[in-house]
Formats: C-alpha cells, structure tokens, sequence
C-alpha cells in the first residue's frame, strides 16, 4: 500500500504572478492543486510542510491528503516543486489530484543496497547505474516507494535488466522495454602499464 502524508494548506482567491508574489511575501509557498476532472484549486503552504516531506524518502511517489479546511480534502501526488536559483528555497509546488481508478505515471527511484557485500564489488568491480529511476503506470494505491537492487553475493558481470526487477502486480514498466539494462558490476578498469605487465 501507497504511504499517504497529510498536509495543511490554504485556499488563495486569486491566481497569477502577483497574487504568487503577494503569497510569499506572506512566508508561504503559493501552488496549484489541478487534474481529476475538476477546475483548478490555488493554493498556499508553509514552506517547513514542504521542506518536512522533501526530506522523507520517496516525495514523488507519496500520496497526499491536502486539507484545505472549507475547501475540503484532496488526495494528490506531487508533480513538480519549483526552487529559487540562488536561495534554493522552494517558491511553487504543483499537486495533481488522483482517484482510485485512476492509472498515473510516475518515476519511482532505484536504490541499490548491500554493494558493500558484492564479491565483484571487493574485488575492484564498478557498479553501473544505468537507470536511476524506471517510471511505471499503475493505481495510485500501488505506486512503489522504491525500486531496491541488492548486490550481496554478486560478482563482475552481475547485471539487471527492468524484467528482473519483480515489480508487483499491477505495476507496469512504461517507455521502456523488458530487456532495458537498469544495473551491472562492471570490471575494473585495467592501466595500460598493468596490462603490458600482465602480457610480459
């Protein structure tokens, strides 16, 4: 099952720049709750809220409840936070609304574990990430919250193609084929004069 987050917002009256500029004046994060059928919600959000779930594992493929008080509860996904350029602070986040029956895409991460007990590993291999993240289509319910890689045991030439990941049910890899490398433990590279002396 999805971890579902609740959230605090506000209603904001008036959409555009300058009502955007006015909310943070305020200290809050203005941002826009869009999608299932429905008109548009403006919105604004402390920024701590914010910084509190970008700092939990898996912001992208958590659910939100955003309560809006009088406007009521919507279940969202995150779909993109703006940052400032200079203070790295966040200034617009976009929450898409999402049913049960929906099917959404979504990018979820992969985490590689245990490459400290990898034969390969110890013995000079190199790991090879070469999808950081595989975006599938499923119901919000099932959206997994990481796709985990663990290297215990394995040697040089070890690799990992999307097929092998043993997604669940219902989960579906999408833009990208069954036989898509994600992961290898590649071998070590060899210096050109530790080549001529191993040929010697």
């Amino acid at each position: 099952m999805t971890e579902i987050s609740a959230i605090v917002a506000e209603l904001r009256d008036r959409a555009g720049k300058g009502a955007a500029r006015a909310t943070r004046r305020e200290g809050k994060v203005p941002g826009v709750i869009y999608g299932g059928k429905q008109d548009p919600i403006c919105i604004a959000i402390d920024p701590r809220v914010i910084w509190a779930e970008l700092h939990k594992p898996g912001f992208k493929t958590r659910l939100f409840d955003v309560d809006l008080a009088a406007g009521g509860k919507h279940r969202c996904l995150c779909r993109d936070v703006q940052f400032h350029p200079v203070t790295d602070q966040p200034v617009h986040i976009d929450l898409m609304r999402v049913s049960a029956d929906a099917v959404v895409h979504v990018k979820v991460p992969v985490h590689v574990i245990n490459a400290d007990k990898s034969p390969g590993v110890k013995a000079g291999g190199v790991v090879s990430l070469e999808l950081h993240e595989v975006e599938v289509t499923c119901a919000p319910d099932l959206i997994p919250s990481e796709i985990v890689i663990d290297l215990a045991g394995k040697d040089v030439g070890y690799s990992v193609h999307v097929n092998d990941l043993g997604l669940p049910a219902g989960v579906t890899p999408y833009h990208v084929g069954a036989k898509a490398g994600v992961l290898t433990i590649v071998p070590p590279t060899v210096k050109g004069g530790d080549a001529e002396s191993t040929e010697a």
